[in-house]
């Protein structure tokens, strides 16, 4: 009775001990983590000062100045006689400058910079929905080489009963040497294969681990139903539903209303400005005196050697580029969803197939193996029906990967993060 409550109690803390992760969780630790994350939001800010910067365009621009001379020739004219003399000099003032008008120039460059603003906002979006989409992928992963090692494991088992069996009814003289040495082979590359599907969970392991930021434990408990992702929306609405709210597409759009801002900026500087002037100064220059300006400046480029010009076609050649790329990423997107969609199908009909195919492989197995101790079969036909069985139950977890894979990279063409 104290050692079944002992047991009891060991088993319990290995319970409590044991980590149980989800797939969600998984995702939220990356986001957090992850330097690429940590980049976009740093150029999100970046593009928010530089929009700062060009605002402040609009704003008065007021600078304090001085100058200190410790020797100035100083000209005068007495008597009609021209004279020089040379002395110290200081002044000190204050300028402002305000513009008035620049033909909208600055107010496209401003509208372009929220354009750039919206832009880092959606590659921040599509950043966190890739990230997402391969902690899926790892996580998934994981899952299936964990059910691939029970799998491995049941194999070799069955296959270490078989060569026992056959060490039985070699020493009865029913079997050859032959049965007993083929089964022998059978467990070592059973072993082999149950040692490659450990490496493979514990590589699946380790790159989870890189994208969460820690260290994920040898008890780890996953949940099996992110395996067995679906769609919940028809094919024809989720291509709509993709176009218009991949990070991707939103972007390039933004990018097209922003080159025509700039185009039309650059266009706009043709014009020129209109600025407004005002100025204090104190100066000593053999006199002291204060001095004032209030004024209006208007600057009109009149030549500048086809520059403005060469600008304005750079600019509309960049909002027809930015035009094409959207209409080149929405061929690429429609041909990959469309693929995608076909692979879809296809696993579906896979599982159904597979979950057939384990029901027959496991009732031949059975059939073979009790034909095989009456003597009515031989070893090769014992493997050949364990490995079919084997075959369908692992292709049938490859199946379910394959297509909870393809949803997954459908949800990050959509923009989705879990």
């Amino acid at each position: 009775m104290i050692k079944k409550y002992f047991f009891l109690f060991i088993a319990l803390v290995v319970g409590l001990n044991a980590q149980i992760l989800s797939e969600r969780e998984c995702i939220s630790k990356a986001l957090k983590f992850h330097p690429d994350i940590k980049k976009f939001i740093l150029q999100i800010d970046q593009s928010k000062y530089h929009k700062n910067e060009i605002k402040s365009a609009n704003l008065p621009q007021i600078s304090l100045n001085g100058e200190y001379d410790f020797s100035k020739t100083f000209t005068s004219v007495k008597n009609g006689i021209f004279q020089t003399e040379q002395d110290n000099s200081w002044q000190v003032g204050v300028f402002l400058n305000q513009k008035i008008w620049d033909f909208s120039k600055t107010t496209n460059l401003i509208k372009a910079a929220k354009k750039s603003e919206d832009i880092a906002k959606l590659s921040l979006k599509d950043a966190k929905a890739f990230l997402s989409y391969l902690v899926k992928l790892q996580y998934e992963q994981m899952i299936v080489q964990k059910e691939a090692i029970k799998v491995r494991e049941e194999d070799l088992k069955s296959k270490y009963a078989l060569y026992h069996q056959s060490i039985s009814l070699v020493k009865q003289g029913l079997k050859t040497k032959a049965d007993e040495s083929r089964f022998l082979w059978a467990c070592s590359n059973a072993k082999d294969n149950l040692n490659i599907a450990k490496a493979n969970f514990e590589k699946a392991k380790d790159n989870l681990s890189l994208y969460i930021g820690e260290n994920i434990g040898k008890n780890v408990k996953l949940d099996k139903s992110a395996l067995k992702n679906s769609l919940s929306i028809k094919q024809s609405l989720l291509f709509k539903k993709i176009i218009n709210d991949s990070p991707q597409i939103l972007s390039l759009k933004k990018n097209i209303e922003k080159n025509n801002f700039l185009y039309n900026a650059t266009k706009d500087s043709r014009y020129g400005s209109i600025n407004a002037i005002a100025s204090y100064a104190r100066q000593n220059t053999l006199n002291k005196y204060n001095s004032s300006v209030i004024g209006v400046v208007i600057n009109i480029p009149l030549y500048t050697g086809n520059k403005i010009k060469s600008l304005t076609q750079q600019a509309l050649i960049e909002k027809e580029i930015a035009r094409k790329e959207l209409a080149s990423k929405k061929l690429a997107l429609k041909q990959e969803f469309e693929q995608l969609m076909i692979d879809l199908k296809r696993y579906d009909f896979t599982i159904k197939a597979k979950k057939d195919q384990i029901k027959s492989a496991y009732d031949t197995k059975k059939l073979i193996e009790a034909r095989y101790k009456e003597g009515l079969s031989t070893y090769l036909e014992v493997l050949d029906s364990v490995s079919l069985y084997l075959n369908a139950k692992l292709g049938l977890i490859e199946a379910y990967y394959a297509k909870s894979s393809i949803i997954d990279k459908m949800k990050y063409l959509e923009g989705k993060i879990k």
